[in-house]
């Protein structure tokens, strides 16, 4: 069976960057994690997709091999066999190559092995994610948000154990409670160690699973909080609250919660990076003789004066009364684009005075003039 694009895998363009990259396969290995989706076989099929993808893409040379080669320029690359992996040994290959892809996306790396804790077959749990809508005053200014998920909590009748009380797990007898198998590599010249399939790791199983939680140590939960969001953030970035996951397995740490931001459009101002931009509506003579006109801000509305002769389409600035940069908090502009408007319907009064006003330009205007294709056809018929 033919391999996919790597980049239409992952959902991204062939200029995309590295974090570009870590991004989009951080969403699709949540997505199709065989944990998230237990016993479907084309879900965990994905998920090892996205992993090849994401070794390759993620690796410069690779991924340049890739770019000029195609898979064919893979071979003797050292990339993995993901469909015949498990699942686990997955996670180890990327937590000892590429570090932690759940880390912090305003920036901070943890090492998966740190990240992970506690004891043997410990494991850091699933990130988490939601959205959060902002208006552009949210994000002038920075908001309090307050939301509500559910997610998995330790049940508190085993304690997160999985164990029926009074009951204990067994070892596991097909890696002695090591929780690691070993199998010959290639030509049996060396021994490759494995997280163990049957018992993930764990060096135990479990034969008499708590009743609540079916063994799994958790519970779905509705949990309420607040999120800070900080000023001069973008459409689609993420706000990372630790710990506020799913949570580890045997002992393991919680994974984080994403607030990914949605800005609810504006009435009337539109963003641009740092700037905001809004167009108005004027009259000729506003243009042509100048004006002061009120344009709306995030805070109200400011008076701006319109220069004589303005052209239409022309920019005015109102300095800093846009929004604040994420990182060094400086204010961007307020542009205002003018736009001339033209009347629908003119009293007779003003048709009079617009008439006399085009005769000092000698232009044909209103009834008696002859229209643009009539001349058109006038002058085609001459020329025969």
């Amino acid at each position: 069976m033919a391999k996919r694009d790597y980049y239409e895998v992952l959902g991204v363009d062939k200029k995309a960057s590295a974090d570009d990259i870590k991004r989009a396969y951080r969403r699709l290995a949540i997505k199709y994690h065989p944990d998230k989706n237990p016993g479907d076989k084309e879900a965990e099929a994905k998920f090892k997709e996205c992993a090849e993808a994401y070794e390759v893409l993620s690796d410069a040379d690779k991924r340049k091999r890739y770019d000029q080669f195609g898979h064919e320029g893979l071979r003797g690359a050292g990339v993995h066999d993901y469909a015949h992996m498990n699942v686990n040994d997955i996670g180890d290959i990327f937590g000892d190559m590429f570090g932690d892809i759940f880390g912090d996306i305003f920036g901070g790396r943890r090492s998966s092995r740190s990240a992970r804790g506690g004891g043997r077959g410990a494991a850091r749990g699933y990130d988490l994610e939601t959205a959060v809508e902002l208006t552009l005053e949210d994000v002038a200014k920075g908001a309090d948000k307050t939301i509500e998920f559910t997610r998995q909590d330790t049940c508190q009748d085993c304690s997160g154990s999985g164990v029926a009380k009074g009951k204990s797990p067994v070892r596991c007898n097909t890696c002695g409670g090591s929780g690691q198998v070993q199998r010959a590599g290639l030509g049996g010249f060396f021994q490759m160690v494995s997280t163990c399939p049957q018992c993930q790791g764990a060096g135990q199983i479990i034969t008499d699973p708590c009743r609540k939680c079916r063994g799994k140590g958790s519970v779905p939960k509705k949990r309420t909080l607040t999120v800070k969001i900080p000023a001069g953030v973008h459409e689609g970035q993420g706000v990372r609250v630790s710990g506020e996951g799913e949570p580890g397995r045997h002992g393991g740490p919680r994974g984080d919660l994403y607030c990914y931001v949605r800005i609810k459009a504006h009435p009337f101002l539109m963003r641009d990076g740092a700037n905001l931009v809004v167009t108005v509506p004027l009259s000729f003579t506003q243009l042509a003789l100048g004006a002061t006109i009120d344009v709306p801000t995030l805070d109200g509305t400011r008076q701006l004066r319109i220069p004589q002769g303005t052209q239409h389409g022309s920019v005015l600035r109102i300095r800093g009364q846009g929004l604040p940069d994420l990182r060094s908090g400086h204010k961007g502009d307020l542009l205002v684009q003018v736009a001339v408007e033209i009347p629908k319907r003119l009293s007779s009064q003003q048709q009079n005075l617009l008439q006399e006003y085009a005769k000092t330009e000698e232009l044909e205007v209103g009834s008696e003039s002859k229209s643009f294709f009539e001349r058109i056809k006038q002058h085609f018929g001459n020329s025969k």
